[in-house]
């Protein structure tokens, strides 16, 4: 058994999976009410088509796109609608969004099915995948039907369905990929021939050996051209680039694109949410969300409705021991901490991580030592040290000059730092800071 993994750089953080990796993702009763953000993804936001007081159905569009780079919002709860405003966002603080009082019906509004899948053209299943208001899962939310629509210059020879899930704590993936093998087989082939890729690679680390497993037993009684990968458990292999040199051992250039290489990565649950498009007419109005960490009673994972109120899911999960300090989307090493719990759960919402006092920095930090553990510690080659301390002292030029901008922001650097300098916090100023400089010319 072959395992695979990137070539430099990375770390091995506690993994903390077993709080929740045997928890089966659990339905919990609809939630009375919801509130569902505007801005779900990469691009723009999408835009209301919907009036306060109106009705609506499950599965009902109450936004459309606001561009190409942009996806359609979807009701997740049938009910009447009963603001139209600003409220607290998980990633952006505030932002406009739609509030749904559910009626209690859960009646549902499906899209339009496919009579035979298997036939329809490319361009009509990045059509439905637009439709159906899909995003990447993982956490980035790019618009899938975007990435399944490359340039007629740019020839994708790989599909690769990352189920690296190399986060700590998280177990969203690892529970989607067990239970859900057939739709995320299903799913992934429809992706490979909405980009005519002729080979497909399903990767996971080899501490989810019984979903590698499964895979190779079922995929090669479903395609010959899919084939299941294992990889070595180091973070961040679940970074595009860094999941593609471990897989295929190619490399985006500096500034590049997987396609410019002629690959496509798409998440596991990604894969998983096309097939209930296309088969079953569900747009993305729910997913697993795992709630975990030492914060809460009894960590599990739960398939939440977009837009559920982070509190509603954390009760479901037996509330908050006496000592929970912190609330992070995402996992401890790239999510976003919250400054509420009255916020939504959005399309990216893979966890929601509650930590313990005993496990928060107190945010002082020291001057760089010069260590150099940062530097070994950077997937990406990058000469952190010598980035952090320019961004610090906002020498933005000087940050680009060592390509602050190819920095993947995992966090690995920080994580090895001694002086706990919050390196990620410095890199994404320097690289906000140098976008604005460029769009003001």
């Amino acid at each position: 058994m072959k395992i695979i993994t990137f070539k430099r750089g990375g770390v091995h953080p506690p993994e903390k999976k077993e709080l929740s990796k045997d928890r089966s993702a659990k339905k919990v009763k609809i939630p009375e009410r919801v509130v569902i953000p505007m801005q779900q993804h990469i691009g723009a936001p999408a835009v209301p088509v919907v009036n306060v007081g109106d009705a609506v159905k499950k599965g009902q569009i109450i936004a459309k796109a606001g561009g190409f780079i942009s996806v359609p919002v979807h009701a997740s709860i049938s009910g009447k609608i009963t603001s139209i405003d600003d409220f607290s966002h998980p990633v952006f603080s505030k932002g406009k969004a739609i509030e749904i009082e559910s009626d209690g019906l859960d009646s549902s509004m499906q899209m339009k099915v496919s009579v035979q899948p298997e036939k329809l053209t490319p361009r009509e299943i990045v059509n439905i995948i637009s439709d159906a208001g899909i995003v990447g899962m993982g956490g980035a939310m790019f618009p899938t039907h975007v990435k399944l629509s490359p340039p007629s210059d740019k020839k994708i020879d790989a599909l690769i369905i990352n189920g690296a899930e190399c986060e700590p704590y998280i177990t969203a993936d690892y529970r989607s990929m067990l239970e859900q093998t057939q739709e995320l087989m299903r799913g992934a082939k429809l992706m490979m021939k909405a980009v005519n890729a002729k080979k497909c690679y399903i990767a996971v680390e080899e501490n989810k050996l019984d979903v590698y497993d499964k895979f190779s037993e079922e995929l090669p009684r479903f395609s010959k051209d899919m084939i299941p990968v294992l990889l070595k458990v180091r973070y961040p292999q679940g970074a595009e680039k860094q999941l593609i040199k471990a897989v295929l051992n190619l490399e985006v250039p500096s500034g590049g694109l997987p396609m410019d290489i002629g690959v496509v990565v798409q998440n596991a649950a990604t894969a998983v949410a096309v097939c209930e498009a296309i088969y079953s007419g569900k747009p993305l109005v729910e997913r697993i969300v795992t709630v975990t960490g030492e914060g809460v009673v009894h960590p599990t994972n739960i398939r939440a409705r977009i837009g559920t109120c982070f509190l509603d899911l954390i009760e479901h999960a037996g509330g908050l021991n006496e000592s929970a300090a912190k609330v992070i989307m995402g996992g401890p090493m790239m999510g976003i901490a919250q400054y509420s719990l009255d916020v939504p759960v959005i399309k990216g919402t893979s966890s929601i991580l509650v930590l313990n006092q005993d496990q928060i920095n107190d945010y002082s930090y020291l001057a760089c030592i010069k260590c150099g553990r940062c530097v070994e510690a950077c997937p990406m080659g990058l000469f952190a040290s010598v980035m952090g301390n320019a961004a610090e002292k906002e020498m933005y030029e000087l940050a680009e000059e060592y390509n602050v901008a190819d920095c993947i922001e995992c966090g690995s650097c920080a994580y090895v730092c001694p002086s706990k300098r919050p390196l990620v916090q410095f890199f994404k100023q320097a690289k906000a800071s140098i976008t604005r400089r460029k769009k003001n010319g």
